[in-house]
């Protein structure tokens, strides 16, 4: 038996010598985000790229939950636990049927790129319903529950939690490919890092992602300020760019020349993963002298491990016999409705406003996206297996009196 496929052996003894077997050309390309199969070693492709911020997205039905910033205002940190519970249960069996077809594509793997903890002040950020609000405190709460639900107890992890975006990514939207945030040590101490320490320390968090913008004049992506605080933390799980992040440092942060540049700094500072195409110049950057193939171990090592706790190289696991049928089953919907109901929010106000009778046309001109289906499930989701009540708001006058 080949060390690497040895059960006894701890994931890190076991990376290490999968790695060991491996060329630098092999562990080279095992950093791509859709790393390729290497056959002699039976180690198929993965694609590290999926999400599950309220419910597993973008792979056809799941149960969908609601928004994280909904999640949030249950104050329920137990019924989050449920939701990334049901979450990861859904993957896992979606995993196994995409698995015995040999498909391996994009948001059908084990890898959930949730929660989202950065912290929402500002409304004009544009992407704060993915987060779980204002507060660290509750943030991190709320970021441990999902994480352990998503993650399980096992022997295995059921999925891989990954906390994004690290680090103070909460606006502008538009800018965030060349926005550096300048922020002081009390803020980032006290409000924009302690939910990244809560999850790495605490619920043992696999992933983290680095964010598209600057802090502080470094790239997230390749910041010692920020990779020294995941070593003090104790850190040891994989790091992951945001989605072409790294492409940013030549193209728009401009602290690099060329994407062999990026890659090397990159890789380098501690990223594992690239999110993207600039990690394609790996090899290039070895042959410059900007990397060496330690470099290039010491990172394919990292994501062999998270690949080893989720069980891909045993012959069974735990969770392979969770049957298809379990998506968005009844039992799952129901902890969805129960969600939405402990969401609500009724703010109490000490103005009068009289009632009155509102036209459906007036109704639909204040709130144009009452209609609109894919807004009110929201871009990262699933495909709710009920689309009724969407298509009959789409056909029908909303009605008020």
């Amino acid at each position: 038996m080949k060390k690497y496929l040895d059960t006894t052996l701890t994931p890190q003894e076991r990376a290490e010598a999968l790695a060991d077997e491996m060329t630098v050309e092999e562990m080279a390309g095992q950093l791509r985000f859709d790393a390729p199969a290497i056959d002699r070693l039976g180690i198929p492709a993965y694609n590290w790229w999926n999400e599950g911020l309220h419910g597993l997205a973008r792979s056809g039905t799941a149960t969908m939950f609601p928004q994280a910033i909904a999640l949030a205002a249950m104050f329920d940190t137990k019924l989050v636990r449920k939701v990334g519970e049901i979450t990861s249960i859904e993957t896992r069996a979606k995993y196994n049927a995409y698995s015995k077809h040999g498909d391996r594509d994009i948001y059908k793997g084990l890898t959930l790129w949730a929660p989202n903890i950065n912290i929402f002040r500002d409304p004009r950020w544009g992407r704060g319903h993915e987060t779980y609000g204002e507060d660290p405190y509750l943030t991190a709460e709320n970021g441990k529950a999902y994480v352990k639900g998503l993650q399980g107890e096992g022997k295995n992890l059921r999925t891989a939690a990954c906390a994004k975006h690290f680090a103070v990514h909460s606006g502008p939207e538009a800018l965030r490919h060349e926005f550096d945030a300048q922020v002081s040590e009390k803020e980032l101490e006290e409000t924009y890092l302690p939910a990244f320490e809560a999850l790495v320390k605490d619920a043992k968090v696999e992933g983290v992602m680095g964010a598209y913008n600057r802090v502080n004049g470094e790239p997230s992506c390749a910041s010692d300020r920020l990779m020294d605080k995941l070593k003090e933390w104790g850190f040891d799980g994989y790091f992951v760019s945001d989605c072409w992040a790294i492409r940013d440092f030549h193209e728009h942060h401009h602290i690099t020349n060329n994407a062999v540049e990026s890659a090397a700094l990159a890789l380098t500072k501690g990223c594992d993963v690239n999110c993207g195409c600039t990690y394609a110049n790996v090899l290039a950057a070895l042959d410059e002298g900007l990397v060496t193939k330690e470099d290039i171990r010491n990172a394919c090592v990292h994501l062999m491990r998270t690949r080893i706790r989720l069980g891909m190289f045993d012959d069974k696991t735990e969770y392979d016999d969770i049957p298809y049928d379990t998506v968005s089953c009844p039992e799952h919907k129901a902890v969805s409705l129960e969600c939405a109901e402990k969401s609500m929010v009724l703010k109490k106000t000490t103005a009068y406003f009289p009632l009155m009778k509102i036209s459906s046309a007036l109704l639909r001109s204040s709130v144009p996206t009452a209609t609109a289906g894919q807004l009110l499930r929201a871009i990262t989701t699933a495909l709710p297996t009920d689309m009724s009540h969407f298509s009959r708001a789409s056909r029908t006058d909303l009605r008020a009196g």
